[in-house]
């Protein structure tokens, strides 16, 4: 028996780094409102910012932030980028926006509320998920 070697295990949480980087880079024109629009898939979950023209101002996603993996589809990673895109959004001036939603992951209602908890109002929730009408072409028939 030799001495047992006790590892911490790492990457819970998100990269330091990464959030000050983010948080650096800010807009210089002030808008007061705007649209958020959220992507919410299986495996990631995207934030887009964006002027009432459509003009991106603020944009981030789990994957940015330094999750990797199966990590980037939890509520929690989406949680956080919709914190940070909440604290952008604070720095560019906005007060309200619409949102966009569109997927099935589970990101869906955490990004909403980690940015709604910066103290920038929601006025509308859209869900624009695509849903198909017949579905794809069936197989042909075997020809034995």
């Amino acid at each position: 028996m030799g001495k047992v070697k006790i590892v911490k295990k790492t990457g819970q949480g998100v990269d330091a780094g990464l959030v000050s980087r983010a948080l650096s880079r800010t807009a210089k024109k002030k808008h007061l409102a705007g649209t958020l629009y959220v992507q919410a898939t299986y495996n990631n979950t995207k934030i887009l910012l964006t002027d009432k023209t459509g003009n991106a101002l603020v944009w981030s996603s789990s994957g940015s932030l330094g999750f990797k993996g199966a990590k980037k589809g939890t509520p929690f990673a989406a949680a956080k980028v919709g914190e940070l895109v909440g604290e952008r959004a604070v720095a560019v001036g906005l007060k309200e926006v619409d949102a966009v939603v569109r997927g099935v992951g589970a990101g869906r209602e955490s990004a909403i509320r980690a940015f709604n908890s910066k103290g920038i109002d929601i006025t509308m929730i859209r869900d624009v998920t695509p849903v198909p009408h017949n579905g794809p072409k069936p197989k042909k028939p075997r020809r034995i």
